[in-house]
């Protein structure tokens, strides 16, 4: 048989030279005091939202490199407007370039969208998904659009966020509340509507406790049965919270405002898992929902900022909801499990370069599990630099198709970037490569990905 020739524009001389050691910085980065400011408001009714201007000069820095440089305490402000000490700067190279024109104008053009009574979602797609300008302070609205947890009408904004925010304070003070505090209000809920009967205020006798109120209680219905079985689950996510990021101090400083992060990550997995019985917790969950507060919580809006918790649990429901049955084990051999899903890139491979996949798959015997399991399950989360993740992160919400599609792409590109140093290797060092990504130009990377879906088969 003989095997599908690679597609001349992979060929390109454009692909010959190494990879920009420095890609493009993270709009979001902490370490830029712009992002600590409000900025000018566009001028409309007062039923619309502000919508960010960009500041007069905008810098961006180079993403962080690993390992992290030691740790220098910064002033930054918590939710509540008070200064807290933080040092997510101190990863951050101080080295600084200006906006091209392109990125100017792209800027520019999101703004106006953004400023529009009924924002055009087809518009904004399109100009997300040639990337976010750094500086421009719009990625957490841009991020809530996409992910449908803000609808296109401004005008409604306000309305929404309230409703969505006080029904995720409902969630807390529901699912977060310790058994013995439900018992309390019970216990004085039964005192004032029975008031009459109460002669003393002593404790309750046995014959008053009810069974679903007992510690010792087995009954599902018990509440304190439902805690106990609880404190597995919270036990692994404090532990894979702890465990977020421990590059960035904006997740890992022992600052009062990291530990405010670290804090919230917390709640809204322990919110999440109880609302989803069928999922709960699975380990890995913190690391999808980091770049979601991550951004919200860096908002240039004070509000917003202080409301990070909250947008974030909902957008990550909704980001979750495409991806949620591959966290389910039951589901893993079924067409909509993670097997399935690693079967796709495998065909999709196949298509568009079979030498490589004939080489990977059918001579080194390299399962696409022992790599694509983390690339797909964490979107990529844990391949690349925290601020280049972001950057993939606006193409895969801005994708009509849907983000699974667009990840597998990138996914595909990935190999295809690295194919000759593959073809040279075997077993070992390909899985090596593959399971430790080399450092690449994400929009390079962005770039092969999109050529994919342009040329569907070579």
């Amino acid at each position: 048989m003989v095997n599908k020739r690679v597609p001349d524009w992979l060929n390109s001389s454009l692909w010959s030279p190494s990879p920009d050691p420095s890609p493009d910085g993270d709009p979001s980065s902490p370490s830029s005091n712009s992002k600590h400011h409000h900025s000018t408001a566009v001028n409309d009714s007062q039923t619309h939202p502000p919508i960010p201007l960009p500041p007069p000069v905008v810098l961006r820095p180079d993403p962080p490199t690993k390992p992290a440089p030691p740790v220098n305490d910064s002033p930054r402000r918590d939710g509540n407007g008070q200064t807290a000490t933080s040092s997510p700067s101190s990863s951050w190279s101080t080295s600084t370039s200006i906006l091209s024109a392109e990125e100017v104008s792209r800027q520019a053009q999101l703004l106006v969208e953004l400023s529009k009574k009924v924002v055009t979602m087809h518009d904004v797609r399109r100009l997300v998904s040639m990337g976010i300008p750094d500086g421009s302070a719009v990625r957490p609205t841009l991020w809530k659009l996409l992910l449908g947890y803000l609808p296109s009408d401004r005008g409604s904004w306000p309305s929404e966020l309230a409703k969505k925010r006080s029904q995720y304070r409902h969630f807390k003070d529901e699912l977060l509340m310790n058994p013995a505090e439900v018992t309390r209000r019970l216990e004085k809920l039964n005192l004032s509507n029975d008031e009459p009967r109460c002669e003393s205020r002593g404790p309750l006798s046995r014959s008053e406790v009810t069974h679903g109120e007992h510690p010792l209680s087995l009954g599902k219905l018990s509440i304190w049965n439902q805690f106990f079985q609880d404190t597995e689950i919270i036990e692994q996510i404090d532990r894979d919270v702890q465990r977020t990021h421990p590059d960035l101090p904006f997740f890992s400083a022992d600052s009062p405002f990291a530990k405010s992060n670290r804090e919230a990550l917390r709640s809204t997995l322990i919110v999440f898992a109880k609302l989803n019985p069928g999922i709960r917790y699975v380990q890995g969950m913190n690391e999808i929902l980091a770049p979601l507060f991550y951004v919200f919580r860096n908002d240039t809006d004070d509000e917003n900022a202080a409301h990070a918790e909250a947008d974030t649990f909902f957008c990550f429901v909704e980001l979750l909801s495409g991806f949620r049955d591959h966290f389910c084990q039951q589901l893993d051999n079924s067409v909509v499990g993670i097997r399935s899903t690693i079967s796709k890139l495998s065909q999709l491979l196949r298509e568009h370069d079979e030498e490589l996949w004939r080489h990977l798959e059918i001579t080194c015997k390299v399962n696409p599990q022992f790599y694509a399991f983390r690339w797909i399950t964490l979107l990529l989360t844990q391949e690349f630099d925290f601020s280049d993740c972001l950057h993939i992160w606006d193409t895969l919400l801005s994708d009509l198709e849907g983000p699974q599609e667009t990840l597998l792409r990138i996914c595909c590109a990935m190999l295809i970037l690295v194919r000759r140093r593959l073809l040279a290797g075997d077993f070992t060092s390909n899985l090596k490569l593959l399971q430790n990504y080399p450092a690449t130009n994400i929009n390079h990377l962005l770039y092969v990905a999109n050529k994919l879906r342009i040329h569907p088969s070579s």
